[in-house]
Protein backbone atom coordinates (compact mmCIF):
# COMPACT_ATOMS: atom_id res chain seq x y z
CA UNK A 1 0.00 0.00 0.00
CA UNK A 2 1.41 3.42 -1.02
CA UNK A 3 0.87 6.34 1.31
CA UNK A 4 -0.06 9.77 -0.08
CA UNK A 5 2.99 12.09 -0.37
CA UNK A 6 1.86 14.34 2.46
CA UNK A 7 1.68 11.39 4.91
CA UNK A 8 5.01 9.78 4.10
CA UNK A 9 7.56 9.87 6.98
CA UNK A 10 10.50 12.21 6.60
CA UNK A 11 13.80 10.30 6.19
CA UNK A 12 15.92 10.31 9.34
CA UNK A 13 18.94 12.13 7.96
CA UNK A 14 20.56 15.51 8.18
CA UNK A 15 19.18 16.48 4.78
CA UNK A 16 15.75 17.04 3.31
CA UNK A 17 15.20 15.72 -0.23
CA UNK A 18 12.69 17.60 -2.36
CA UNK A 19 11.68 15.87 -5.63
CA UNK A 20 13.28 17.60 -8.57
CA UNK A 21 15.28 19.94 -6.29
CA UNK A 22 18.73 20.02 -4.71
CA UNK A 23 19.25 18.51 -1.28
CA UNK A 24 18.50 21.04 1.48
CA UNK A 25 20.58 20.64 4.67
CA UNK A 26 18.72 20.59 7.93
CA UNK A 27 19.33 23.63 10.17
CA UNK A 28 21.73 22.82 12.98
CA UNK A 29 20.41 23.71 16.44
CA UNK A 30 23.00 25.59 18.50
CA UNK A 31 22.02 25.95 22.16
CA UNK A 32 22.30 29.42 23.65
CA UNK A 33 25.26 29.91 26.00
CA UNK A 34 24.39 29.87 29.69
CA UNK A 35 23.87 33.29 31.27
CA UNK A 36 26.77 34.69 33.30
CA UNK A 37 26.56 34.20 37.06
CA UNK A 38 25.07 37.01 39.18
CA UNK A 39 27.43 39.78 40.24
CA UNK A 40 27.60 40.11 44.06
CA UNK A 41 27.16 43.69 45.25
CA UNK A 42 28.25 44.26 48.89
CA UNK A 43 25.60 46.84 49.66
CA UNK A 44 26.21 46.80 53.40
CA UNK A 45 29.96 47.39 53.14
CA UNK A 46 29.57 50.08 50.47
CA UNK A 47 27.09 51.96 52.64
CA UNK A 48 29.56 51.76 55.53
CA UNK A 49 32.78 52.57 53.67
CA UNK A 50 31.76 54.36 50.47
CA UNK A 51 31.23 57.91 51.64
CA UNK A 52 28.31 60.20 50.82
CA UNK A 53 28.63 60.14 47.02
CA UNK A 54 28.97 56.36 46.74
CA UNK A 55 26.08 55.73 49.14
CA UNK A 56 23.78 58.06 47.23
CA UNK A 57 24.70 56.78 43.78
CA UNK A 58 24.59 53.16 44.90
CA UNK A 59 20.94 53.52 45.92
CA UNK A 60 19.98 55.74 42.98
CA UNK A 61 21.91 54.22 40.05
CA UNK A 62 22.57 50.60 41.05
CA UNK A 63 19.61 49.67 43.24
CA UNK A 64 17.26 51.97 41.32
CA UNK A 65 15.59 53.41 44.40
CA UNK A 66 13.86 56.77 44.24
CA UNK A 67 15.00 59.48 46.62
CA UNK A 68 12.75 58.80 49.65
CA UNK A 69 12.80 62.24 51.24
CA UNK A 70 14.18 65.73 50.89
CA UNK A 71 16.70 64.90 53.60
CA UNK A 72 18.11 62.00 51.58
CA UNK A 73 18.49 64.28 48.57
CA UNK A 74 21.03 66.26 50.61
CA UNK A 75 23.33 63.26 51.13
CA UNK A 76 25.67 64.04 48.17
CA UNK A 77 26.36 67.46 49.65
CA UNK A 78 28.05 65.79 52.59
CA UNK A 79 31.08 65.27 50.36
CA UNK A 80 33.97 67.55 51.27
CA UNK A 81 35.45 66.85 47.86
CA UNK A 82 32.43 68.47 46.22
CA UNK A 83 32.56 71.55 48.44
CA UNK A 84 36.28 71.88 47.78
CA UNK A 85 35.59 71.86 44.04
CA UNK A 86 32.81 74.39 44.40
CA UNK A 87 35.04 76.63 46.46
CA UNK A 88 37.46 76.88 43.52
CA UNK A 89 34.72 78.08 41.16
CA UNK A 90 34.50 81.77 40.30
CA UNK A 91 31.33 83.86 40.07
CA UNK A 92 30.93 83.15 36.35
CA UNK A 93 30.83 79.38 36.83
CA UNK A 94 34.42 78.80 35.66
CA UNK A 95 37.36 77.07 37.31
CA UNK A 96 40.85 78.60 37.25
CA UNK A 97 42.47 75.80 35.25
CA UNK A 98 40.88 76.76 31.93
CA UNK A 99 38.68 74.26 30.12
CA UNK A 100 40.15 70.75 30.12
CA UNK A 101 43.09 70.82 32.54
CA UNK A 102 43.33 67.95 35.02
CA UNK A 103 45.52 68.21 38.13
CA UNK A 104 48.15 65.68 39.12
CA UNK A 105 47.56 63.19 41.90
CA UNK A 106 44.69 63.81 44.30
CA UNK A 107 45.07 67.58 44.22
CA UNK A 108 42.28 69.76 42.80
CA UNK A 109 44.41 72.83 42.23
CA UNK A 110 44.31 74.02 38.63
CA UNK A 111 41.38 71.83 37.58
CA UNK A 112 39.57 72.86 34.41
CA UNK A 113 35.91 73.80 34.12
CA UNK A 114 34.59 70.79 32.20
CA UNK A 115 36.31 68.06 34.29
CA UNK A 116 35.27 69.83 37.51
CA UNK A 117 31.64 70.10 36.38
CA UNK A 118 31.55 66.43 35.42
CA UNK A 119 33.17 65.39 38.72
CA UNK A 120 30.37 67.18 40.59
CA UNK A 121 27.85 65.25 38.50
CA UNK A 122 29.66 62.01 39.39
CA UNK A 123 29.45 63.03 43.06
CA UNK A 124 25.66 63.15 42.71
CA UNK A 125 25.21 66.93 42.75
CA UNK A 126 21.98 68.26 41.27
CA UNK A 127 22.58 70.10 37.96
CA UNK A 128 19.99 72.68 39.06
CA UNK A 129 21.99 73.96 42.02
CA UNK A 130 23.16 77.59 41.57
CA UNK A 131 26.86 76.85 40.98
CA UNK A 132 26.05 74.14 38.43
CA UNK A 133 23.59 76.41 36.63
CA UNK A 134 26.27 79.06 36.20
CA UNK A 135 28.59 76.54 34.53
CA UNK A 136 25.76 75.21 32.39
CA UNK A 137 25.26 78.62 30.79
CA UNK A 138 28.94 78.72 29.83
CA UNK A 139 28.82 75.19 28.40
CA UNK A 140 25.80 75.95 26.24
CA UNK A 141 27.67 78.93 24.84
CA UNK A 142 30.50 76.59 23.87
CA UNK A 143 28.08 74.53 21.77
CA UNK A 144 27.54 77.43 19.39
CA UNK A 145 29.56 77.65 16.17
CA UNK A 146 31.46 80.57 17.65
CA UNK A 147 35.11 80.82 16.62
CA UNK A 148 35.97 83.60 19.07
CA UNK A 149 39.58 82.84 20.15
CA UNK A 150 38.77 84.09 23.68
CA UNK A 151 36.65 80.97 24.24
CA UNK A 152 39.74 78.82 23.73
CA UNK A 153 41.06 79.58 27.22
CA UNK A 154 44.33 77.75 27.84
CA UNK A 155 44.01 76.04 24.42
CA UNK A 156 44.43 79.33 22.58
CA UNK A 157 47.55 78.93 20.40
CA UNK A 158 50.26 81.54 20.21
CA UNK A 159 49.67 83.91 17.33
CA UNK A 160 45.97 82.96 17.06
CA UNK A 161 46.57 80.47 14.25
CA UNK A 162 43.13 80.29 12.65
CA UNK A 163 43.20 76.59 11.82
CA UNK A 164 44.23 75.64 15.34
CA UNK A 165 41.61 77.97 16.85
CA UNK A 166 38.87 76.25 14.86
CA UNK A 167 40.18 72.78 15.75
CA UNK A 168 40.41 73.70 19.42
CA UNK A 169 36.87 75.06 19.43
CA UNK A 170 35.67 71.78 17.93
CA UNK A 171 37.30 69.84 20.78
CA UNK A 172 35.68 72.14 23.34
CA UNK A 173 32.26 71.69 21.72
CA UNK A 174 32.61 67.92 22.02
CA UNK A 175 33.69 68.13 25.67
CA UNK A 176 30.89 70.58 26.51
CA UNK A 177 28.34 68.36 24.76
CA UNK A 178 29.53 65.37 26.81
CA UNK A 179 29.12 67.32 30.07
CA UNK A 180 25.66 68.61 29.17
CA UNK A 181 24.50 65.16 28.06
CA UNK A 182 25.68 63.68 31.35
CA UNK A 183 23.74 66.42 33.15
CA UNK A 184 20.53 65.14 31.51
CA UNK A 185 19.93 67.74 28.78
CA UNK A 186 19.43 65.27 25.93
CA UNK A 187 16.12 66.86 24.88
CA UNK A 188 17.50 70.39 24.70
CA UNK A 189 17.48 71.43 21.01
CA UNK A 190 20.83 73.20 21.39
CA UNK A 191 22.52 69.99 22.52
CA UNK A 192 20.73 67.85 19.95
CA UNK A 193 21.70 70.23 17.16
CA UNK A 194 25.35 70.23 18.23
CA UNK A 195 25.32 66.44 18.61
CA UNK A 196 23.88 66.04 15.13
CA UNK A 197 26.59 68.22 13.60
CA UNK A 198 29.30 66.31 15.43
CA UNK A 199 27.91 62.92 14.40
CA UNK A 200 27.49 63.94 10.76
CA UNK A 201 31.14 65.00 10.66
CA UNK A 202 32.43 61.74 12.16
CA UNK A 203 30.02 59.60 10.13
CA UNK A 204 31.27 61.13 6.89
CA UNK A 205 34.80 60.11 7.87
CA UNK A 206 33.82 56.56 8.89
CA UNK A 207 32.03 56.04 5.56
CA UNK A 208 34.91 57.38 3.48
CA UNK A 209 37.93 55.54 2.12
CA UNK A 210 40.11 57.61 4.47
CA UNK A 211 38.88 55.51 7.39
CA UNK A 212 40.44 52.39 5.84
CA UNK A 213 43.89 54.03 5.61
CA UNK A 214 43.80 57.05 7.94
CA UNK A 215 47.54 57.67 8.10
CA UNK A 216 49.73 59.58 5.69
CA UNK A 217 53.49 59.98 5.80
CA UNK A 218 54.86 63.44 6.48
CA UNK A 219 58.63 63.52 6.75
CA UNK A 220 59.67 60.62 8.97
CA UNK A 221 56.37 60.07 10.80
CA UNK A 222 52.82 58.95 10.15
CA UNK A 223 50.17 61.58 10.83
CA UNK A 224 46.44 62.06 10.35
CA UNK A 225 45.64 64.49 7.55
CA UNK A 226 43.88 67.70 8.46
CA UNK A 227 40.51 66.58 7.06
CA UNK A 228 40.40 63.34 9.13
CA UNK A 229 37.62 63.28 11.72
CA UNK A 230 37.87 60.18 13.94
CA UNK A 231 35.61 60.00 16.99
CA UNK A 232 36.87 61.40 20.27
CA UNK A 233 36.47 60.15 23.83
CA UNK A 234 34.27 63.18 24.52
CA UNK A 235 31.96 62.21 21.65
CA UNK A 236 31.62 58.69 23.06
CA UNK A 237 30.70 60.06 26.51
CA UNK A 238 28.12 62.34 24.91
CA UNK A 239 26.51 59.47 22.98
CA UNK A 240 26.57 57.26 26.09
CA UNK A 241 24.19 59.67 27.85
CA UNK A 242 21.86 60.24 24.87
CA UNK A 243 19.97 56.94 24.37
CA UNK A 244 17.15 58.39 22.28
CA UNK A 245 19.59 60.20 20.01
CA UNK A 246 21.53 56.95 19.54
CA UNK A 247 18.40 55.08 18.49
CA UNK A 248 17.81 57.72 15.83
CA UNK A 249 21.32 57.10 14.43
CA UNK A 250 21.52 53.30 14.57
CA UNK A 251 23.50 52.85 11.30
CA UNK A 252 26.12 55.29 12.58
CA UNK A 253 26.39 53.34 15.85
CA UNK A 254 27.12 50.15 13.89
CA UNK A 255 29.89 51.88 11.97
CA UNK A 256 31.20 53.35 15.20
CA UNK A 257 31.35 49.88 16.78
CA UNK A 258 33.38 48.56 13.84
CA UNK A 259 35.82 51.45 14.32
CA UNK A 260 36.11 50.95 18.09
CA UNK A 261 36.91 47.25 17.76
CA UNK A 262 39.85 47.58 15.39
CA UNK A 263 43.43 47.42 16.65
CA UNK A 264 44.82 50.53 18.31
CA UNK A 265 47.78 51.90 16.29
CA UNK A 266 51.27 51.78 17.77
CA UNK A 267 52.32 55.24 16.65
CA UNK A 268 51.50 58.43 18.50
CA UNK A 269 48.23 60.08 17.49
CA UNK A 270 49.21 63.31 15.81
CA UNK A 271 47.43 65.32 13.14
CA UNK A 272 48.45 67.94 10.66
CA UNK A 273 46.68 71.19 11.55
CA UNK A 274 47.60 73.95 9.16
CA UNK A 275 51.38 74.00 8.92
CA UNK A 276 51.96 72.21 12.24
CA UNK A 277 51.84 68.66 13.57
CA UNK A 278 49.65 68.62 16.70
CA UNK A 279 49.14 65.83 19.24
CA UNK A 280 45.52 64.67 19.46
CA UNK A 281 45.29 62.39 22.53
CA UNK A 282 41.51 62.84 22.70
CA UNK A 283 40.96 60.89 19.46
CA UNK A 284 39.88 57.25 19.57
CA UNK A 285 41.71 55.23 16.93
CA UNK A 286 40.47 51.76 17.84
CA UNK A 287 40.09 49.46 20.84
CA UNK A 288 41.31 51.48 23.81
CA UNK A 289 41.03 48.50 26.19
CA UNK A 290 42.40 45.55 24.26
CA UNK A 291 44.58 43.95 26.96
CA UNK A 292 44.76 43.47 30.72
CA UNK A 293 47.91 45.61 30.84
CA UNK A 294 45.94 48.51 29.36
CA UNK A 295 43.42 48.12 32.17
CA UNK A 296 46.00 47.86 34.94
CA UNK A 297 48.02 50.86 33.75
CA UNK A 298 45.12 53.33 34.06
CA UNK A 299 42.24 52.09 36.22
CA UNK A 300 40.16 55.33 36.04
CA UNK A 301 40.23 55.37 32.24
CA UNK A 302 39.57 51.63 32.04
CA UNK A 303 36.48 51.92 34.26
CA UNK A 304 35.32 54.98 32.32
CA UNK A 305 35.71 53.03 29.06
CA UNK A 306 33.79 49.99 30.34
CA UNK A 307 30.98 52.20 31.66
CA UNK A 308 30.81 54.15 28.41
CA UNK A 309 30.68 50.97 26.32
CA UNK A 310 27.99 49.56 28.62
CA UNK A 311 25.88 52.71 28.28
CA UNK A 312 26.33 52.59 24.51
CA UNK A 313 25.08 49.00 24.50
CA UNK A 314 28.34 47.77 22.97
CA UNK A 315 30.08 46.06 25.88
CA UNK A 316 28.27 42.73 25.64
CA UNK A 317 28.91 42.60 21.88
CA UNK A 318 32.68 42.51 22.44
CA UNK A 319 34.08 39.35 24.01
CA UNK A 320 37.35 41.00 25.00
CA UNK A 321 35.66 43.76 27.04
CA UNK A 322 33.42 41.21 28.76
CA UNK A 323 36.46 39.15 29.75
CA UNK A 324 38.24 42.19 31.14
CA UNK A 325 35.16 43.09 33.18
CA UNK A 326 34.97 39.53 34.52
CA UNK A 327 38.68 39.52 35.38
CA UNK A 328 38.30 42.79 37.26
CA UNK A 329 35.31 41.36 39.11
CA UNK A 330 37.51 38.39 40.03
CA UNK A 331 39.84 40.77 41.88
CA UNK A 332 37.24 41.20 44.63
CA UNK A 333 37.58 39.52 48.00
CA UNK A 334 35.17 37.03 49.55
CA UNK A 335 32.94 39.86 50.76
CA UNK A 336 32.65 41.35 47.27
CA UNK A 337 34.99 44.32 47.76
CA UNK A 338 37.55 45.05 45.05
CA UNK A 339 41.15 44.84 46.19
CA UNK A 340 43.81 46.26 43.86
CA UNK A 341 46.29 43.70 42.49
CA UNK A 342 49.95 44.61 42.47
CA UNK A 343 49.80 45.14 38.71
CA UNK A 344 47.28 48.01 39.01
CA UNK A 345 48.81 51.47 38.66
CA UNK A 346 47.03 54.73 39.42
CA UNK A 347 48.61 57.26 37.00
CA UNK A 348 49.73 60.62 38.31
CA UNK A 349 47.57 62.43 35.74
CA UNK A 350 44.37 61.16 34.16
CA UNK A 351 42.88 62.37 30.84
CA UNK A 352 40.12 64.96 31.00
CA UNK A 353 37.46 62.56 29.66
CA UNK A 354 37.99 59.98 32.45
CA UNK A 355 39.25 62.14 35.35
CA UNK A 356 35.72 62.71 36.80
CA UNK A 357 35.26 58.98 37.48
CA UNK A 358 37.75 58.55 40.35
CA UNK A 359 37.99 59.24 43.21
CA UNK A 360 34.56 59.92 44.70
CA UNK A 361 35.55 59.39 48.32
CA UNK A 362 36.78 61.79 50.97
CA UNK A 363 40.05 60.30 52.20
CA UNK A 364 39.48 60.93 55.91
CA UNK A 365 35.82 59.90 55.83
CA UNK A 366 36.67 56.59 54.17
CA UNK A 367 39.28 55.74 56.81
CA UNK A 368 42.25 55.40 54.46
CA UNK A 369 42.71 56.22 50.76
CA UNK A 370 42.99 52.49 50.01
CA UNK A 371 39.61 51.78 51.61
CA UNK A 372 38.02 54.69 49.76
CA UNK A 373 39.48 53.57 46.42
CA UNK A 374 38.27 50.02 47.03
CA UNK A 375 34.73 51.28 47.64
CA UNK A 376 34.86 53.55 44.58
CA UNK A 377 35.93 50.77 42.21
CA UNK A 378 33.51 48.26 43.74
CA UNK A 379 30.62 50.67 43.19
CA UNK A 380 31.74 51.40 39.61
CA UNK A 381 31.98 47.68 38.77
CA UNK A 382 28.46 47.14 40.09
CA UNK A 383 27.21 50.05 37.98
CA UNK A 384 28.92 48.69 34.85
CA UNK A 385 27.50 45.23 35.50
CA UNK A 386 23.98 46.63 35.81
CA UNK A 387 24.33 48.76 32.67
CA UNK A 388 25.54 45.65 30.82
CA UNK A 389 22.38 43.77 31.83
CA UNK A 390 24.01 41.46 34.38
CA UNK A 391 21.99 40.07 37.27
CA UNK A 392 23.00 41.51 40.64
CA UNK A 393 23.18 39.61 43.92
CA UNK A 394 22.71 42.09 46.77
CA UNK A 395 24.72 41.41 49.93
CA UNK A 396 23.52 43.40 52.94
CA UNK A 397 25.83 41.98 55.61
CA UNK A 398 28.92 43.73 56.90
Amino acid sequence: MTLPPETRPVPESSELTVPGELTVPRPVFVPAPPPPPPVPVPVGRLLAQGGAAVRYRLLRDVLGQAVPSSGWAMVPYGSRLGWHLLGLQDCEGMWPGGWLTTPKGTSLDGVGTIPAYRRLLELGWDPETPGMQATRRVLFRLLAEDSDPILMGELRPAGDDEERVLRGRLMLREAAAAALAQAGHEQDPRLRGAARRLVVRVDAFLRSSAALKPWVRVGNQHVLPSESAPPSFHLLVMLAHMPQFRSEHAPFMDRLYDWLTQSWPRQAIVQQVGEQIVEQPQLVMGDFLATRSALDSDMPSALAWLETMARLGLLTRHEGWVKLLDRTLDDRDRKGMWTPPRSVVMPAQVPAWSWPVLPLHDGEAAGTPAVGLSADVTFRLALVAKLAGRELELLFGS
